[in-house]
């Protein structure tokens, strides 16, 4: 089954009719995804024996029997679960993630897991134990991480939908990459339990797919409670499909002028033709500022690494994963096993957080960082005291060549300036396909208060109606 002409709608359709099985569907995927990951690289774990829940109802759910991609980070019940690392390698887990005991109580079908940057870790998932992962659009591209396996899986045709992580632009950045729609949503609308933690105050599991409303769909069902995880709003939940097809007249556009200063020539000039369509459709569009977004990499850097310095300390080669060999006490276990399991990029934040916490340091940076994160939020508050959503470019540019920015972690880290700040301030944000420059994609972002991701709904959905980019085909995949 390729994916590239098929929406959640039109698959429930074929299923609901008789024209199309559960466990055709779900042969299809497979025998699809062992085909066109020759060219790809977008999965850790593929199922050859996958079988769809049993006893599917089409008319309760618009999930059943459709297969949904699954982020190697995410804890999943009997599937192997590495978060691409050596020193997971063999972890296989014992109960699931609360999205996916959500998404399999809806009857979705589970073909395997998707390849990522380790531990999250990564805005090219190149740092991957697995292998790089490369762009539909040009195979010599990288598509983007952390989440740049379930980029590529969707925008290449291989599932209609997939689940990532986004702690920094994990999601927003390979839409953006791969010609996708993607949305982290609010901090606390999705459960983080089984998620393996990068940075809690910062992670959020959200949704990827080629159409607006698919992610709608999806996230419909793993939004909402859990007992598991005390930091999950209680708040209900809204059908996130009734925001498509709404118009945008009389909605406040803001427009920050430090995204657009971040991009330039072709690219400007696309993101502006989407805003320019909004203000003629009835939006009103202000010009804004957020005077913070010089001071976000290096806050986000010293957060996010202080917090993964944290919570990878659990792996140390005794309870579970890699463990080396050859050693000669307890301290060479600890030692061997990390230096061995671990990947360069994942040990240059351990090294980065645990100086930050460190008693000589803590109060000289990340109390500081702790400071600055409040003044960041204090900006989207202002903003959104009078507009209701904010856009802007998702990324400073396309889509660059595999190898090109691995060696330069500091440029790398600057792939995230425009995201970072909505996983700081714990609001929604999405990214939308603008057009094209030198072939590759570009996405337009959109953020709002927080759960207010109705809006982020209606907005990217207003832009996919207008410029119909779902209907082009990713270059690379065509032969």
């Amino acid at each position: 089954m390729n994916y590239l002409n098929e929406t959640i709608d039109s698959l429930n359709k074929k299923l609901a009719s008789g024209d199309l099985s559960a466990d055709q569907l779900a042969k299809d995927t497979v025998a699809n995804i062992k085909d066109t990951d020759k060219k790809l690289n977008a999965w850790i774990t593929v199922d050859d024996d996958v079988k769809p829940p049993e006893n599917l109802d089409f008319s309760k759910s618009k999930l059943a029997g459709i297969p949904i991609a699954i982020k190697d980070n995410i804890i999943t019940n009997g599937m192997k679960t590495t978060a691409a690392s050596h020193i997971l390698y063999n972890f296989m887990p014992m109960y699931d993630a609360t999205v996916i005991s959500k998404l399999k109580d809806a009857g979705a079908t589970f073909v395997g897991k998707t390849n990522m940057d380790e531990f999250a870790m990564g805005s090219s998932t190149e740092h991957s134990y697995y292998g790089a992962t490369h762009n539909p659009w040009n195979l010599d591209k990288v598509p983007g991480g952390s989440s740049g396996g379930s980029a590529a899986a969707v925008a290449g045709g291989q599932v209609v939908a997939a689940l990532g992580s986004d702690t920094g632009g994990s999601i927003r950045q390979p839409a953006a990459f791969n010609g996708i729609f993607g949305i982290k949503p609010t901090y606390g609308r999705v459960s983080r339990w089984g998620l393996i933690a990068f940075g809690s105050s910062l992670d959020q599991i959200g949704v990827m797919s080629k159409r607006v409303k698919d992610s709608a769909e999806v996230l419909n069902v793993i939004a909402g409670g859990d007992d598991h995880d005390s930091t999950v709003s209680t708040r209900e939940v809204p059908d996130f499909t009734k925001f498509i097809g709404q118009d945008v007249k009389g909605l406040r556009v803001a427009v920050p002028k430090e995204y657009m200063d971040a991009v330039s020539g072709e690219m400007r000039e696309v993101i502006q033709k989407q805003i320019d369509t909004l203000k003629e459709a009835g939006a009103i569009i202000n010009e804004v500022s957020l005077p913070h977004t010089k001071y976000v990499v290096p806050d986000y850097y010293i957060i996010a690494s202080s917090e993964a310095s944290s919570n990878l300390q659990r792996y140390d080669g005794i309870r579970y994963g890699y463990r080396a060999k050859d050693t000669k006490n307890l301290l060479d276990v600890y030692v061997k096993s990390r230096s061995e399991g671990f990947g360069t990029e994942v040990k240059r934040r351990i090294m980065l957080g645990s100086f930050a916490l460190s008693a000589g340091s803590y109060d000289r940076f990340f109390r500081q960082a702790a400071k600055v994160r409040t003044l960041i939020c204090d900006d989207f508050d202002k903003i959104f005291a009078e507009n209701d959503v904010i856009v802007g470019p998702t990324t400073t540019e396309p889509a660059f060549g595999i190898g090109e920015e691995v060696s330069d972690p500091i440029k790398m880290y600057n792939n995230d300036l425009l995201t970072i700040s909505a996983n700081l301030a714990g609001i929604p944000a999405a990214s939308v396909p603008a057009g094209l420059v030198d072939g590759m994609p570009v996405g337009l972002q959109i953020m709002a208060k927080r759960f207010d991701e109705g809006n982020v709904f209606k907005t990217a959905d207003f832009i996919e109606r207008s410029n119909k980019f779902y209907e082009k085909t990713p270059t690379g995949m065509e032969d």
